[in-house]
């Protein structure tokens, strides 16, 4: 289990239940809320993932976001779901030493293939909202994907409102290194924590052998003609 957090200065909002963290982190950005804030809803009933789809949200798992303020200076925006993925894998893995959690680009993460958490980035003006979905106690049996949890992994599902104040704490810290060391530790982190290269791939434009990330963080692909294939953003499923 991940330590204790020991920052005082963490601003966690709780709320018992909400459409969506994103689209309330979203209002607060607007309203002037400072970087750093957090909003966790014990229960979401209208949460999304990417292109959209709805997220399901039973009580027990973490529905959380973030507000981060963009800077003159700071790497590209989009570089963000690398710093998220990585500190959120630092997490979870802490929670299920023994189990085998990888980053699965964007901004997954799998044991044994099966989804544990899900993470979207939106971009509003100067600022991006973080949204993390960890499914800590509950997961959805009937997917086209398979799914699992922490609880099924481990035998326990974390609290989730200790989860998302370590995950704070873990995230502040990511994105520091980010600002202060450019991409390239970030980079170097979250392919630490991905699938191996060569795993293959699916991907809407193509198929292919996982070949890292380039210096921006967009999925690398070599082909079967030993091409390599650069995608910007889409969905990516194993094969």
């Amino acid at each position: 289990m991940p330590p204790a957090p020991s920052s005082p200065d963490l601003m966690i909002h709780t709320v018992a239940a909400t459409v969506s963290t994103n689209d309330d982190v979203t209002r607060l950005a607007r309203e002037g809320a400072a970087e750093g804030t957090w909003l966790r809803a014990e229960q979401q009933t209208g949460g999304r993932g990417r292109q959209g789809r709805s997220w399901m949200s039973p009580p027990g798992n973490l529905y959380a976001s973030t507000l981060v303020r963009l800077r003159g200076g700071d790497p590209g925006a989009a570089t963000l779901s690398l710093v998220a993925a990585v500190a959120l894998h630092e997490v979870v893995q802490a929670y299920a030493p023994a189990a085998q959690i990888a980053i699965k680009w964007p901004n997954d993460l799998l044991s044994s293939g099966a989804k544990l958490a899900g993470i979207l980035l939106e971009r509003h003006e100067e600022s991006v909202i973080a949204g993390f979905g960890v499914n800590l106690a509950e997961y959805p049996a009937e997917l086209e994907r398979p799914a699992t949890s922490l609880k099924a992994l481990t035998g326990g599902a974390p609290d989730p409102a200790l989860f998302v104040e370590q995950l704070a704490e873990r995230f502040a810290d990511w994105l520091a290194r980010w600002r202060s060391g450019g991409i390239g530790p970030v980079r170097a982190a979250w392919l630490d924590r991905a699938h191996p290269r060569g795993t293959a791939l699916s991907t809407a434009e193509t198929d292919g052998l996982f070949e890292g990330l380039d210096d921006q963080g967009a999925l690398r692909l070599r082909r079967a003609d030993g091409s390599i294939s650069v995608i910007q953003a889409g969905d990516v499923f194993l094969i």
